[in-house]
């Protein structure tokens, strides 16, 4: 058997089974009562966020003031369980359970209706019977005083007519009886009257032999008798047998009602704990927001709590203007010692504490602000109140002394202890001696402690031991009144000379007491200096606090403005590029046209005049890309240059807003490829580009592409060779242009083998050339289909 998370003691001491009453209140089911009454506490973290995530879905409806429609959800499990075992239920009975099958039909369509919202409570209530159709039978079977209807069967129908009629032809025929001067005259009174089920008339005694009947019954004094006349007994005698058949009938008819809840008894009786269930989470979102409760955050191992703008949470049901406080336990601190003048707060503190432990383990939201920790206490132990035990001749000494050692006795690691004036009604230093040693042998065990106490010993411990931390209630300074506020990090005092003066006592003793007090008062004026010290560095602290919080703001709103610069930077970049090469796309197609055109009616001489026109126009348009982009990239923070720079590494040359690959330097220059160009630039104008290095192997396959620098020197052939198509295409232009000018016969193209599809750009394009006489591949020996061979016009 496991033990319990908390004794009934201690339970009783918080008043949890206030917290019970307050949840089984919110109930609208018989069930869901029965549940909350005897709320278990659950073992392990995922049921506890399981039932708080059940919670916080119920809440989400109870914030929309929708409630789940439970009206008629009975439990009728008993019903159930009697029928399944072949037992006829009374109307009353059956409709009961037909009240609970609509429900369960209702409740199910509820839900599905708000499944989005609340798919956890959803699932639970998707299983629930749609039994309507039962539901339906039953209802409509009986009327509304629970007699079953006439047309509850044919049957039933027909032998209640039967019955209706024989009884209007008996009382007709008892009329022309009454009516008759010769019977009337042997009554004892003109009236008909029922005795055993048979309609019978009131006979005088004497006149018995004169009215033939059967007596069915007599009065107390024998002088009247109930007699049927002779004249209907045999229509009595057919009544009786058409209301007993209908009786008959009655009860076929409920015991086949019967026996269908019989039949679904299994979800009846699941549809009742299912209802129940949902009932019971409502109640507690209920609860939760009448409390204006939170989900607590679990934590585990050697955490400690730290609750936020906690409330007590039955002063709180209560009405009562209850103070919020902040109350925790730093990781590597074990016990909290509050102090303070007694009605100050320090028990409701205690119980708070307590009672916010065992909500958290029930799985229910706590009196206290979002954020706050509660841990997974393997169990609560208290000594607490007055536990005086007259009986058994114990002091209320003696009684707490013997709640100590129950805890000592049982107290284990994880625990939370709850102890209210702990070793008080004793010697003063004894009772210090005695609390600090139990206090100790507690947090050794790594058990949390909070305890209330006025022993000036105790409440030093929080200044010498790190395990301990002090809390104390505070009074108003001029009233001295109790403000129910909770400081953390302080000792408090009891204030008992300044209360009794204000009280009234005489001065004399007022005086007097100081006088003693003065010899044993080191300890609380070491404490009251530590205490204003910590004062001063807790507004220190405060002060830095608030300059941090500042300058975090200041560099939040630098960073989110950094962030937006970059995005719209970015943004007008990539609008300027897209512009640029739309606008150069549109070139290149206007300048396909006239070139498509001149080879449909070529002139040599114009072809080679647009077709400078063109370069100048193309060249014109990449000049203007360049400085916009220089533009741009200006604002983006250059990168340092190598400390080695050599031919291969990649730069960017700051004058044109280009990138480059140095192929040369000379002193203070650089010889920079800068795509289909060679210059020179000043070292001075070269910026670093991230991650851009020397990449060995790779320089020298670039140096050896056919360029614009490179057809700056007389040559017949052109090497495209690991170019794009475009890129090879634009070299193939310049290449012809230049070979044409200087007079060449013919030239050579070498693209390489590849997969075939570079050759066939290239001779696409020579297809169309105004400089291309034709073209054929080169002799084997030459280099084959990877070198085509152009003859230009002459």
């Amino acid at each position: 058997m496991s033990t319990p998370f908390a004794s009934d003691a201690t339970l009783r001491d918080l008043g949890w089974p206030e917290i019970l009453a307050a949840l089984a209140r919110r109930a609208d089911t018989s069930r869901g009562r029965e549940l909350a009454e005897n709320l278990d506490f659950l073992d392990s973290r995922e049921a506890i966020e399981t039932r708080l995530d059940e919670i916080d879905e119920a809440r989400v409806l109870t914030r929309k003031a929708l409630s789940i429609p439970f009206g008629g959800a009975e439990d009728v499990r008993p019903l159930a369980r009697r029928a399944a075992k072949g037992a006829i239920l009374e109307p009353f009975e059956l409709l009961a359970c037909a009240r609970l099958l609509h429900a369960a039909s209702r409740v199910r369509r509820f839900f599905s209706a708000h499944a989005a919202e609340v798919p956890r409570l959803a699932a639970i209530a998707e299983q629930l019977p749609d039994a309507r159709h039962l539901a339906d039978r039953i209802e409509s079977s009986f009327e509304p005083s629970g007699r079953l209807r006439d047309d509850a069967s044919g049957v039933l129908a027909s032998l209640r007519d039967r019955a209706r009629s024989l009884h209007q032809r008996i009382k007709a025929r008892l009329d022309e009886l009454l009516r008759d001067e010769t019977f009337a005259s042997h009554l004892q009174e003109s009236y008909v009257t029922i005795r055993n089920d048979r309609y019978v008339v009131p006979v005088n005694a004497s006149f018995r032999a004169l009215v033939p009947g059967i007596v069915h019954n007599a009065s107390n004094s024998g002088q009247t008798l109930f007699i049927e006349p002779q004249a209907i007994v045999g229509l009595g005698n057919e009544l009786s047998i058409a209301e007993s058949m209908a009786a008959e009938e009655e009860r076929r008819i409920l015991a086949e009602l019967s026996a269908d809840i019989g039949d679904r008894a299994a979800e009846i009786e699941d549809a009742v704990e299912r209802l129940g269930r949902l009932d019971h989470i409502q109640a507690a979102a209920r609860l939760a927001d009448d409390l204006d409760a939170a989900r607590p955050e679990l934590v585990e191992g050697r955490a400690s709590f730290s609750l936020r703008q906690a409330r007590h949470p039955i002063l709180v049901l209560q009405g009562k203007e209850v103070v919020a406080n902040d109350v925790r336990l730093e990781p590597d601190q074990r016990a909290l010692v509050l102090s303070g003048p007694n009605a100050g707060g320090k028990t409701v503190t205690l119980t708070t504490v307590g009672l916010c432990a065992l909500l958290t383990r029930a799985g229910l939201p706590i009196p206290a602000a979002a954020g706050s920790k509660v841990p997974l206490y393997r169990a609560l132990a208290s000594a607490m109140g007055d536990d005086q035990d007259l009986e058994k001749d114990l002091s209320t000494f003696s009684a707490h002394l013997l709640a100590l050692r129950g805890i000592l006795e049982s107290a284990r690691e994880g625990s939370l202890v709850l102890i209210d004036e702990i070793a008080a009604d004793t010697d003063p230093r004894e009772g210090a001696a005695i609390a600090r040693a139990v206090l100790e042998a507690l947090t050794e065990r790594n058990v949390q402690v909070v305890v209330t106490t006025h022993l000036e010993e105790i409440k030093a411990l929080g200044l010498v031991d790190p395990r301990f931390a002090n809390a104390r209630v505070v009074l108003d300074p001029v009233t001295l009144a109790p403000t129910f506020r909770l400081e953390m990090g302080a000792a408090g005092v009891s204030s008992a000379l300044e209360i009794a003066r204000r009280i009234g006592l005489p001065e004399s003793v007022l005086e007097a007491a100081r006088r003693h007090l003065h010899g044993g008062s080191a300890l609380s004026a070491a404490l009251e200096k530590l205490e204003e010290e910590r004062r001063e560095l807790s507004r220190t602290l405060a002060d830095v606090r608030r300059r941090q919080e500042e300058l975090d703001e200041t560099r939040a709103e630098v960073e989110g403005l950094r962030r937006k610069l970059e995005l719209e930077r970015s943004r007008i970049e990539a609008k300027v590029r897209q512009e640029l090469a739309e606008e150069l796309e549109a070139i290149r197609r206007e300048v396909g046209g006239w070139v498509a055109r001149l080879t449909r009616k070529p002139t040599l001489r114009d072809a080679v005049e647009i077709q400078k026109k063109v370069a100048e126009r193309i060249e014109e348009q990449e000049r203007e890309r360049r400085k916009i982009e220089a533009r741009v990239e200006a604002a983006r923070e250059p990168e340092p240059l190598p400390a080695r720079l050599e031919p291969g590494t990649r730069v960017k040359v700051a004058s044109l807003g280009t990138e480059g690959e140095i192929l040369e330097i000379h002193g203070d220059e650089a010889l920079v490829r800068v795509g289909l160009l060679k210059t020179r630039v000043p070292l001075g104008d070269l910026v670093g580009l991230p991650g851009k290095a020397r990449q060995p192997g790779r320089a020298r396959l670039a140096v050896e592409q056919v360029t614009p620098a490179a057809l700056s020197e007389p040559s017949a052939r052109l090497d495209v060779r690991g170019m794009r198509a475009e890129e090879a295409l634009r070299a193939l232009e310049l290449f012809l242009d230049r070979s044409y000018s200087e007079g060449l016969e013919s030239v050579q193209v070498i693209h390489g083998l590849g997969t075939g599809a570079l050759r066939q750009a290239i001779r696409a394009a020579l297809e169309s050339s105004p400089y291309a006489a034709g073209y054929a591949s080169a002799a084997p020996e030459e280099g084959g289909e990877g070198v085509t061979i152009v003859s230009l016009r002459s």
